[in-house]
């Protein structure tokens, strides 16, 4: 059934990719067991969401040899998700839009939560938008029907695709997007500034815990872009570094370089501004 379902994603452009299973205790299907600390949720494969594929060959493969597989599809590419896992985030999206929910695809998870999908929106992946909601964008994935949760319920369609997904409300892209750029102030010494920030950027995603990796390292590397468009770092050293950190808190090496690339070059788009009148 997941295998059919699998193609099914594919074929609307969908790329998907194995999770590991919880069996009937709860227990994930990965080598940790039941000390994993994300049972039936993180990827089979070894560079995780970056392999998910839309090769009906390829799922073929994954599936003949993990039938019971959980099926994951990366966001960002044809939709992007709200995951809502609690009451709280629930009703913290629906006071957010007026009670305005717009009409498109829900899912019931496997934990009693919601996944709404919406268009792309370009952002990717944003932890605690609101208390009990996370946002799955570019670079991420969610579990999709059929796959099971640690609880032994499964993830249902509450409301099936259309032929077309709403926009994400005007609001709720204000939270994801984040606050503005702060007004540039004048800085003595920008290239001192700029190695700071390469210093405590490396720290943050060293100390990154799991479900927020990905996104520390992709505003690390954006906020470290700014500095490489503005001439002020080296584009080769803040690579070294952010790889370093990110091996450190865990992630695979697939994941880290793609996340760095992207990130980076959304930064040097914008470089840091070199006021006038600062002392170099």
């Amino acid at each position: 059934m997941s295998l059919t379902a699998a193609l099914a994603y594919a074929r609307h452009g969908i790329p998907v990719l194995p999770v590991h299973t919880p069996d009937r205790d709860g227990v994930c299907s990965c080598s940790r067991r039941d000390h994993c600390d994300s049972p039936g949720k993180h990827p089979r494969l070894r560079h995780g969401v970056n392999e998910a594929s839309t090769d009906p060959r390829q799922i073929e493969l994954w599936w003949t040899y993990w039938p019971r597989a959980n099926l994951g599809l990366r966001t960002g590419v044809v939709m992007d998700v709200a995951d809502v896992d609690s009451a709280e985030g629930w009703h913290g999206l629906r006071h957010l839009l007026d009670d305005e929910v717009p009409p498109g695809p829900q899912v019931r998870t496997g934990s009693g939560g919601r996944h709404l999908w919406f268009r792309p929106t370009g952002y990717g992946n944003r932890v605690r938008v609101l208390p009990g909601l996370d946002w799955r964008g570019t670079g991420g994935y969610v579990l999709a029907p059929p796959s099971r949760h640690a609880t032994g319920a499964g993830y249902t369609w509450i409301r099936r695709p259309g032929p077309a997904l709403p926009v994400s409300p005007a609001a709720l892209r204000a939270m994801i997007a984040g606050p503005p750029p702060a007004p540039a102030r004048p800085v003595a010494h920008p290239d001192r500034y700029a190695e700071a920030a390469l210093d405590a950027e490396a720290d943050r995603v060293a100390r990154a815990v799991v479900g927020c990796r990905n996104d520390t390292l992709n505003r690390a590397a954006f906020a470290l872009g700014r500095f490489v468009g503005a001439g002020l770092l080296d584009a080769g050293t803040v690579r070294r570094e952010l790889e370093a950190a990110a091996r450190s808190a865990g992630l695979g090496q697939a994941e880290i370089r793609g996340t760095i690339r992207s990130g980076m070059a959304a930064g040097t788009r914008q470089p840091f501004l070199r006021t006038p009148g600062h002392v170099a």
